[in-house]
């Protein structure tokens, strides 16, 4: 059996790569013995890990790694120096695979050079050598707590990738860039990997989180910092708010300590229209998607992330709208509406909002339409199956069967099945034969409502994947 390193943060670390890493793990365990390696001191919280994996701390892994080789090592990277300095400094010491959550790093290096190397001028020397005299502005502004948009076009990456064996990243965008600073590194395109959330009703999540039944009520999600757009969101809720007077704006996640997001709301003339939750658990997190109507995953710059959020928001079944850049260009039409970032974004925002609002039919096909798009394109099973094929090419390993027919350990129940008591709808959909839907046949393509405003999306006859997927997300989200 194959044995791999696998460095990550996990929960209680706060990271969504926490969340990634454990539901992506018992899935690589079906094909290899796999050991986690964590920041020294961190005890994880997952007792199903721990009782499955041994857990290692990072800086043991060289030392480990010398007595008994490991098959290959796994460094995941992203952009919090908080939770990725070790991962860092390990790498440094022994090279592996590097999994890229983000393209840019500009924000981490200068976190590790004055927090971890405790000399932040290495930073603004370095930044100097390979950027020259923009690097070295734009570092001095970031030095003094400026956190400018050029910072993005800096990406700062470029040590990571020359200390990585291989590149693993989750968008075309990530790999193509990554291919220009560095070429020849081997690399795959492996999607992100997600459990379908549970189809909550949203009555029902509405009446747990104490909102109003007939609101409309949109959301965004995830760590809310500058970059998120709500600035210009807010302006086009305002219009909105003046016609729909019940209308409510819900921003569910941490906030960072670089933006007062409730003076903007204040600015904005809407304390009583909108909601900043600050960081929920899981739990209450997919009580909040099932309970909006429309929900916004905005972000400019970008660093390249794919977002593990907006898939979970897909896959959810909720009609999104997304900035038409980086990763979030990829989606496929229909999936979500796509936001320009010109002098048009605040109107798209709100022609947006009105079409999804007044058109219940394309709201609901969108929201199936992604639902059925995460379920066929974003599996967990396909993702650590992705993993190791490029593994396997990477080390000449051969072939690489699962040696385990199940994954090692089954996710925490979701929030929905909690409730219910039903089967979650990731084991319906990925487990159970699909029926096809007669609504779907070409003779109906421009009868049946779904087919109408799935056309209307950008849809066509030779996207049937798309809406056989879409019909049975459908029927699951009940609409």
């Amino acid at each position: 059996m194959r044995r791999i390193a696998y460095a990550s943060p996990l929960n209680p670390a706060p990271s969504g790569i926490s969340d990634y890493s454990e539901e992506l793990l018992p899935y690589l365990g079906q094909y290899a013995e796999i050991t986690p390696y964590v920041a020294d001191g961190l005890k994880p919280a997952n007792a199903e890990l721990l009782r499955h994996m041994e857990v290692r701390p990072l800086g043991r892994l060289a030392r480990d790694h010398r007595r008994r080789p490991y098959d290959a090592i796994v460094y995941h990277m992203g952009n919090s120096q908080e939770n990725h300095a070790a991962i860092w400094a390990a790498l440094q010491r022994t090279p592996g695979v590097v999994v890229l959550h983000e393209l840019v790093l500009h924000h981490f290096m200068l976190g590790y050079a004055a927090v971890v190397q405790g000399d932040i001028e290495r930073y603004r020397a370095e930044a100097a050598r390979r950027y020259g005299p923009e690097g070295e502005r734009v570092a001095g502004l970031m030095m003094r707590g400026r956190f400018i948009d050029a910072a993005f076009d800096l990406p700062f990456c470029e040590p990571v990738l020359d200390a990585a064996e291989g590149l693993i990243a989750h968008s075309r965008y990530v790999i193509d860039r990554a291919a220009a600073l560095r070429p020849g590194l081997p690399s795959a395109h492996v999607p992100m990997g997600v459990p379908l959330p549970p189809a909550i009703p949203r009555d029902q999540a509405r009446a747990q989180l104490g909102l109003p039944a007939d609101a409309l009520i949109l959301a965004s999600f995830g760590h809310i910092n500058p970059f998120k757009r709500v600035d210009v969101a807010l302006r086009a809720f305002k219009t909105l708010r003046a016609e729909r007077e019940q209308a409510h704006y819900l921003l569910v996640g941490s906030v960072s300590p670089i933006y007062n997001v409730r003076a903007a709301v204040a600015r904005a003339g809407l304390q009583d229209a909108v909601t900043v939750t600050g960081y929920v658990d899981r739990r209450a997190f997919e009580d909040y998607v099932a309970a909006a109507d429309i929900c916004l995953n905005l972000r400019h710059p970008t660093a390249g992330e794919t977002s593990a959020s907006l898939l979970r928001l897909l896959g959810a079944g909720k009609p999104t709208l997304v900035t038409a850049s980086g990763s979030f260009a990829e989606l496929p039409p229909g999936v979500a509406a796509q936001v320009d970032l010109d002098g048009s974004e605040g109107e798209l925002i709100l022609a947006y909002c009105r079409l999804l609002a007044a058109r219940p039919d394309l709201a609901a096909a969108m929201g199936a339409a992604a639902r059925a798009y995460v379920a066929h394109d974003h599996t967990l099973a396909a993702a650590a199956a992705g993993y190791m094929r490029f593994l396997a090419g990477r080390y000449d390993w051969g072939d690489t069967p699962r040696l385990r027919a199940e994954p090692l350990w089954e996710l925490p129940k979701d929030a929905g099945s909690r409730r219910n008591g039903e089967k979650p709808a990731a084991a319906r959909i990925v487990g159970e034969p699909r029926e096809r839907s007669d609504m779907l046949h070409p003779s109906s393509y421009t009868l049946h409502p779904l087919a109408q405003a799935l056309t209307e999306l950008g849809a066509t006859e030779d996207d049937r994947p798309l809406l056989e997927g879409a019909a049975r997300a459908l029927a699951e989200l009940g609409l």
